[in-house]
């Protein structure tokens, strides 16, 4: 396919079009076909686990797809028009839900009122029923059956160790063939876009285009489903419906509100392979990307431009696909147009943003003129109490405000997430003084400390790795073996810091300690000739960062609550020991950090912010590291019994009296 189909035909036509079948009004509940699958399976009965569990399966997935059929035709049938009146409003919505019901009745017979419990849901998701059907099938020598329902269930279940063994296993049988391992509930768009990938890795790109236009048609066809899922009851935390007395309109309001949430979460959930916590980053802009290289390599620069000026649509000025753009414009002579079906899909997102402003008021929030969102064009702050619709908002808006202001009147703004070539980072000077860097400088050189986590080269072994949290120099300055005024400065230090980065990107909440780490890195003598790696690895502070995959994943063992990050340099006096950010693969650099006593740089800590430190090849290279999470339960328990120090030697004038407490009994 060559990319200009319609966007009627994604998102409607091709859905209305299928025959519904009077089969399903036959099918009997999942539920209870699971229940008996199950029982069965207890009792030994392995070719009834198998008939009740794929009639199980088959139950659940036409139900499905007969809601969704259901809910687009009935939109279809009953548009809402121009002419637009609480009436006519009202007569729309009614017709709609007995179109529905009507439909909805007639396909599934007595399923339309049947509710399956959150519990047997859960398990569909998770796909027990695999498990199931890999273990009779195993008992009823069908091992080619039994391979592809181990593999399905392992898609999306990959630390349990026990399947792995047993796919490990099948692969050894003879009549298992690698064809047999296939992952039955695999996602169209999700499978296209993965061969796709290949085939262009592989140099094929005649091939992957075909693929990742059909992953182009698939995504857009299962976004629509999703979305149409949504129209069904919504769960309305804190509300109970049977004392709630608002009137008519704020009860739609809230429903229509909690329904826009859910398709935006159609988003994130597209973009999550199974088994996995976090959605692939970039995943819908990623196929115009991969697109527009791969109509260059087949000399079919018209579709290549019209797939640049597409990705542009998600990311606004972005500077290398830019320069890609005005490079095809200046070969074709002529400019060109993104592809509608993006174009479209865009247009409905804004609208949607703009009907979560509007029905954000009835559930507790204030939205104010003045903050640019980044990838919104709606322009607003936000303050809130709600807080599910405030974590709702920012994943709508695909990003966070940011450009407050600085709190201190001595630091400045170096550069922007702009001109970092990223999204939430932000470079700033004079956030200390040079007085306050050589302080600390001494402070960290006394300190003499411990390394990370006990490893004095944690990172690479051409450099010694030294550093001490702020609770360890308060007990040194207790003990009188470094200046209390030292230990202080570096608790007050890094509380400005995290005002700078509370303030600077806007943040609706309070920004908590994670962890902070006054660390000096040390050039060792005699092992720098060669050198070919770096002082800190390429990494994100708050996910997996896998490289080959082009994914972070936010999961254990990763810091996964931590949020924000900062790190304070204390001075530049040495060779190497760049900061740097780099794209997904950790290896193209996007941005580069030179460090100097009182600069800091500030990002957000997830996979969008890829970034490591070149080696230190000479001299030491001294800063404050900090982490902080947005949420409470994860604060650092050191800088809790750090507070209780510092508010003693605020309380008790403790400069020319003894401390009430030991910092080293907070240890």
């Amino acid at each position: 396919m060559d990319g200009n189909f319609s966007p009627a035909a994604i998102f409607s036509v091709v859905l209305l079009t299928v025959v519904l079948s009077s089969s399903t009004a036959f099918l009997e509940p999942c539920d209870l076909l699971y229940d008996k699958a199950v029982q069965a399976f207890s009792n030994g009965d392995y070719t009834n686990v198998v008939s009740y569990m794929e009639g199980a399966l088959s139950s659940y997935t036409e139900v499905r797809h007969t809601k969704v059929r259901c809910r687009l035709r009935c939109q279809d049938q009953h548009p809402f028009d121009e002419t637009f009146s609480d009436m006519r409003f009202t007569d729309v919505l009614l017709r709609r839900a007995a179109c529905m019901n009507t439909c909805i009745e007639e396909k599934l017979g007595t399923q339309s009122v049947h509710k399956i419990s959150e519990d047997v849901v859960q398990d569909f998701h998770r796909r027990i029923p695999y498990n199931y059907l890999q273990l009779a099938y195993q008992k009823l020598k069908q091992p080619e059956k039994a391979a592809a329902a181990a593999h399905t269930y392992f898609q999306a279940n990959p630390e349990h160790v026990e399947m792995g063994q047993n796919l490990e296993q099948y692969k050894d049988l003879q009549g298992v063939k690698e064809d047999h391992f296939v992952d039955r509930e695999a996602r169209p768009h999700q499978r296209s876009f993965a061969a796709a990938v290949r085939l262009y890795d592989n140099g094929d790109h005649k091939g992957a285009i075909a693929l990742f236009e059909e992953a182009l048609v698939e995504y857009y066809k299962a976004d629509s489903e999703c979305r149409a899922l949504c129209q069904w009851p919504q769960k309305f935390e804190g509300h109970d419906y049977l004392r709630y007395r608002y009137s008519l309109h704020e009860l739609v309001s809230d429903h229509f509100t909690q329904v826009l949430h859910c398709e935006h979460e159609c988003v994130r959930d597209l973009a999550t392979r199974p088994g996995r916590l976090s959605p692939m980053e970039n995943y819908l802009p990623l196929h115009y990307d991969y697109l527009q290289f791969a109509y260059f390599h087949v000399d079919r620069l018209d579709k290549a431009l019209q797939c640049a000026l597409t990705y542009l649509l998600f990311h606004k000025g972005e500077e290398s696909m830019t320069d890609n753009v005005n490079y095809y414009r200046e070969v074709l002579a002529h400019d060109g147009e993104p592809r509608e079906e993006a174009a479209w899909y865009l247009r409905r997102h804004k609208q949607e943003l703009e009907l979560l402003l509007i029905g954000s008021k009835t559930m507790g929030v204030e939205f104010t003129e003045g903050v640019s969102y980044q990838n919104c064009s709606v322009k607003c702050s936000l303050t809130t109490t709600a807080e599910r619709f405030h974590v709702a908002f920012f994943k709508y808006c695909s990003g966070i405000c940011v450009g407050g202001p600085l709190v201190y009147d001595s630091v400045q703004l170096v550069q922007n997430s702009a001109a970092l070539n990223g999204t939430q980072r932000v470079l700033l000077d004079h956030v200390i003084s040079e007085e306050e860097c050589l302080d600390l400088r001494r402070l960290a050189v006394t300190m003499a400390g411990d390394g990370y986590r006990g490893k004095m080269s944690p990172h690479t072994p051409n450099e010694k790795f030294e550093g001490a949290t702020v609770l360890k120099t308060l007990q040194y300055g207790y003990e009188g073996r470094v200046p209390m005024r030292s230990a202080r400065l570096f608790y007050d230090i890094s509380e400005r810091a995290r005002r700078v980065i509370e303030s600077y990107f806007l943040l609706n909440s309070t920004l908590h300690f994670s962890y902070t780490h006054l660390v000096c890195r040390t050039a060792i003598t005699g092992q720098q000739d060669h050198r070919n790696d770096l002082s800190h690895p390429i990494h994100a502070d708050n996910c997996l960062l896998d490289p080959e995959a082009n994914e972070c994943w936010k999961e254990p063992p990763a810091y996964t609550y931590r949020d924000y990050s900062a790190l304070l340099y204390l001075n530049g006096d040495f060779e190497g020991g760049e900061f740097i950010f780099t794209e997904m693969d950790a290896k193209t650099v996007t941005a580069s950090v030179k460090p100097m006593c009182g600069r800091m740089v500030g990002f957000s800590s997830g996979g969008e912010n890829p970034h490591g430190v070149k080696a230190v090849t000479s001299g030491q290279r001294c800063a404050v590291a900090l982490w902080f999470t947005l949420d409470p339960l994860f604060r650092e328990l050191e800088r809790l019994q750090a507070d209780e120090v510092i508010q003693a030697l605020d309380t008790q004038s403790v400069w020319g009296q003894g401390l009430n407490i030991n910092p080293k009994d907070e240890l």
